[in-house]
């Protein structure tokens, strides 16, 4: 009978057999090693404990507690320290490290050694509170000489617009909370700690207040509400500038507008383009030039309305163009506002000429007021009032039928003179009339069925002249002159 053949594992098998026992050796003589150890990324407190047993910390936290020393960082980088001596600094062992150890999942490790573990000193570090209040006090941080006090933001108004100028943090601590943050860091075992910005006070507004940038904005809106003004040849703008300029920011930062330059601005307005009673030179149809002014036909500004629109026009927060509000309007808009459609009265020749767009239309011999009775017509630029057929002229010791009447300076106006046989020449001087300028019937119809309300009137005297009538005064002719004044010099 043969021998029995004996029996081996397969070789592979034993291979896989080996090495799951080196794997579970190694696995567990780690886990035995964590037993004792902490886990890599592991701080107690301040310490980083990463591969130490709880011995070790804790003769660590016995050493460090005999020759500590806190180092304490302000807001610019400043250091300061507290000695523990001084305030009775110890570490009592209270078994928090070897807790800690045990609290750890060694068996786990796989699982846990790259993750970061924490683990605080609740009650480890003794010390005395108040000695540690006193030294806090101490400290040189709580030198009201070393402080930069905090300042606001505030906002200036430039020629280009608005400046924010930030807010100065400063380093004035607040001594309940430095307190408070060193006792935290003592507690946790830190030996170093930064103050944050809870330890200082702080400005009351910052460049990102509600006040600072509703303000901003509420500049920007007026910067932006410019006005053009409609005046025919001229470039006339209230600017940007000019209504930064205008503009004023109280001390809770309310931004309004100034009223008062906003006058002065209107008042400009006005100085500029009202015309009323403005002595201009005129080119008469003779071919010469004269000065003339008074009368009342001209631009007049409204100011107090002109003042309220621009008010309502920043307030939009848009650019506007529009012609300022006038009280009183001319012909033609701008400086020269007679324009090419006018009457012309030359009173010394007796003579008046009517243009149309240029183009003369008619002329005609007058007779004016008798100058050497006091009833010397109204010289200066005038306007056409209103025209009426028939009308009933009526003074102090007369009164006149006439067909056409067209009343340019008070009651005094453009008319036929029936009753008359000849015009023009020196008739005036003893014959005139009563003021009016009286025309002959053709030429008064004619000039009737061609003018219109607010055509120009200018009438002048080529001689020095001196009116004192009620009408000259009433009417603000140009060579008016006060009775009573002229009396007493």
């Amino acid at each position: 009978m043969g021998k029995k053949q004996k029996k081996f594992l397969p070789f592979p098998l034993i291979i896989s057999s080996l090495c799951v026992f080196i794997l579970l050796a190694v696995y567990l003589g780690i886990s035995w090693y964590f037993n004792g150890h902490f886990f890599p990324n592991t701080t107690i407190g301040a310490i980083d404990c990463s591969g130490k047993t709880a011995e070790w910390v804790t003769e660590h936290n016995l050493t460090a507690g005999e020759d500590f020393l806190l180092t304490i960082r302000d807001r610019y980088g400043n250091k300061y320290h507290l000695r523990g001596m001084d305030f009775s600094y110890s570490y009592e062992n209270l078994g928090e490290e070897e807790a800690a150890l045990q609290s750890q999942s060694a068996y786990a490790w796989p699982f846990e050694i790259t993750k970061e573990h924490s683990y605080p000193l609740r009650a480890g570090f003794l010390y005395d509170e108040a000695q540690l209040v006193e030294q806090i006090k101490k400290l040189a941080i709580f030198d009201s000489e070393s402080w930069t006090t905090p300042q606001n933001a505030t906002l200036q108004i430039t020629s280009e617009g608005y400046e924010i100028i930030p807010e100065v943090n400063g380093n004035v601590p607040i001594e309940e909370a430095v307190i408070a943050e060193i006792t935290d860091a003592l507690n946790q075992g830190y030996t170093s700690v930064t103050l944050t910005d809870a330890c200082y006070e702080v400005p009351s507004i910052t460049q990102n207040s509600q006040c600072i940038t509703s303000a901003a904005q509420k500049i920007r809106n007026y910067s932006n509400s410019t006005i053009h003004y409609e005046i025919e040849n001229v470039d006339e703008n209230l600017s940007r500038e000019q209504i930064l300029s205008m503009l004023i920011i109280d001390e809770n930062y309310d931004v309004s507008i100034d009223t008062m330059k906003v006058d002065q601005f209107v008042q400009s307005l006005a100085t500029k383009y009202n015309t009323y009673g403005d002595v201009r030179d005129f080119q008469t149809s003779l071919g010469d030039t004269i000065q003339i002014g008074g009368g009342d036909y001209g631009w007049v500004i409204a100011k107090a309305k002109e003042a309220q629109q621009i008010l309502i026009d920043l307030e939009g927060g848009t650019p506007v163009s529009r012609e300022p509000v006038y009280e009183q309007t001319a012909l033609v808009s701008g400086l020269y506002d007679i324009g090419t459609t006018y009457i012309e009265v030359d009173y010394t020749n007796q003579h008046m000429w009517y243009y149309e767009e240029g183009t003369l239309i008619l002329e005609s011999d007058l007779v004016s007021g008798n100058i050497n009775k006091g009833n010397g017509s109204p010289d200066g630029i005038f306007k056409i009032v209103y025209k009426q057929s028939p009308a009933v002229l009526k003074g102090e010791d007369y009164e006149s039928d006439v067909t056409y009447f067209m009343p340019f300076a008070y009651n005094v106006g453009f008319h036929d003179a029936s009753w008359r046989s000849e015009f023009g020449g020196e008739i005036y001087k003893k014959r005139g009339s009563h003021g009016c300028v009286n025309m002959p019937l053709e030429n008064a119809q004619l000039l009737y069925e061609r003018v219109e309300k607010g055509i120009p009137v200018i009438a002048y005297y080529r001689e020095a002249v001196e009116l004192t009538s009620e009408n000259a005064k009433i009417s603000n002719a140009f060579s008016y002159v006060d009775p009573e004044k002229k009396a007493e010099t």
